[in-house]
């Protein structure tokens, strides 16, 4: 179906030219990327839809379904920003049942959602598989963080306040806006634009 031609459309569907036009075969993962309420899951979902129009088969994912239980968290110590920031997301269940699964393709199966962060418990994992060309875009917070950047082809930073401490210390540790492919203002979401940052 062919979506309203917005500016916010319009600048999803330029975005989605660049990254096919470099990732358009075999298997992609796309990472958004962006503090504590900045939009990622919004755009990601949006940026899908574009994908979808253009008849490239795409799934979606967030970081939120892979956190770590309160319990398991609790094993790492206080709860406090560094905690979270560090010990909150299970990576390692993230690369076994998404990650690694979907970039195998063929007929490997792989699972967008391990945990249910209403209920805090990890849920009964549904198995889905894809063509072989096809794109992942997942967002969550700290998602170039050193763990995870290199599983990704393609990723965008939304530019936006950092109000939380967690996502203050991952701006100490790393530049997130400088690791990303694309560093995008989406503060205005029905006008986003494309930010270049300054190299000198």
């Amino acid at each position: 179906m062919e979506l309203v031609a917005t500016p916010r459309v319009r600048f999803l569907r330029d975005l989605a030219q660049e990254i096919l036009h470099n990732n358009g075969r075999g298997r992609t993962i796309i990472a958004i990327d962006g503090p504590l309420r900045s939009g990622k899951s919004e755009f990601g979902d949006d940026l899908a839809s574009v994908f979808r129009e253009r008849g490239h088969p795409v799934f979606r994912a967030s970081l939120e379904f892979f956190h770590r239980t309160r319990a398991e968290q609790n094993a790492f110590g206080a709860d406090t920003p560094e905690r979270y920031y560090r010990y909150g997301f299970d990576y390692s269940v993230l690369r076994r049942v998404l990650l690694e699964p979907f970039r195998l393709a063929g007929s490997t199966g792989f699972v967008t959602a391990a945990f249910d962060p209403s209920r805090d418990m990890r849920i009964e994992p549904k198995w889905l598989t894809g063509p072989p060309d096809a794109t992942l875009i997942i967002d969550g917070r700290f998602i170039n963080r050193p763990e995870l950047r290199a599983q990704w082809n393609w990723s965008a930073y939304l530019d936006a306040p950092v109000t939380d401490a967690a996502d203050a210390l991952y701006h100490r540790d790393d530049d997130p806006a400088s690791l990303a492919t694309a560093v995008i203002d989406d503060t205005e979401p029905s006008r986003p634009r494309r930010v270049f940052l300054d190299a000198c």
